[in-house]
């Protein structure tokens, strides 16, 4: 919840990029009207209420992680959220993916038996998500950043085609307007290191596709 309409729109385009589905609501009587969800963003800064308040009255009623975002990065009001039943706490400004690794810890820590997710096995490669590392027959292979960011989102789901806009939007970032020739770029490097476990198809004028080559030795 956020009554900042474009920042609000721009982060769900985010999201939902990400596969994630968003009900965005922009002052805290709505908020606390919405039916059940699995994760409430939400914005102090309300034109109706303090987002404290509404913070303190959904933590009364159900235990749904509750990630502050706020452009008040005062200590204070830092731990005030927290006191008052915050799971976490982001200040504005914010990147999409901060706010991603955010909400997956959040559901690490509440749901633990979803951990197992976190080390995801693609037959000879494992994907550590929680240590951002990867492993070929069970050696690390060593990634520069944007080559693990792009790897991960790949293996997030085996065979299915992702455009460029997709990728861009959730490896580099919603906002990127610079060249996708990057994108190419990264691909040729993860398909020289995972050659024979791994392969990145291209669909012309669409984008790719992680197939995984065979079982785990």
């Amino acid at each position: 919840m956020d009554d900042d309409e474009p920042i609000a729109m721009s982060l769900k385009r985010g999201l939902v990029r990400y596969g994630y589905e968003v009900e965005w609501v922009a002052s805290g009587a709505e908020a606390l009207r919405a039916g059940p969800v699995d994760v409430v963003l939400l914005d102090l800064g309300l034109p109706d209420t303090d987002g404290l308040d509404v913070c303190r009255s959904l933590r009364a009623r159900s235990d749904v992680p509750i990630i502050v975002i706020s452009a008040r990065s005062d200590e204070v009001d830092r731990v005030a959220g927290l006191e008052l039943g915050a799971d976490d706490y982001v200040s504005k400004p914010f990147g999409v993916r901060e706010v991603i690794a955010r909400i997956r810890a959040v559901m690490r820590r509440v749901h633990p038996e979803q951990g197992s997710a976190d080390a995801g096995r693609y037959g000879r490669v494992t994907v550590d998500r929680r240590a951002a590392r990867v492993f070929l027959d069970g050696v690390e292979v060593p990634l520069a950043r944007k080559e693990y960011e792009l790897l991960s989102f790949l293996t997030e789901q085996p065979g299915a085609l992702m455009t460029r806009e997709r990728i861009m939007a959730a490896v580099w970032d919603a906002n990127w307007f610079g060249p996708t020739k990057t994108l190419d770029v990264h691909v040729s490097a993860l398909r020289r290191k995972f050659t024979g476990a791994l392969t990145i198809e291209s669909v012309r004028g669409v984008g790719f596709r992680l197939v995984v080559d065979g079982p785990a030795s």
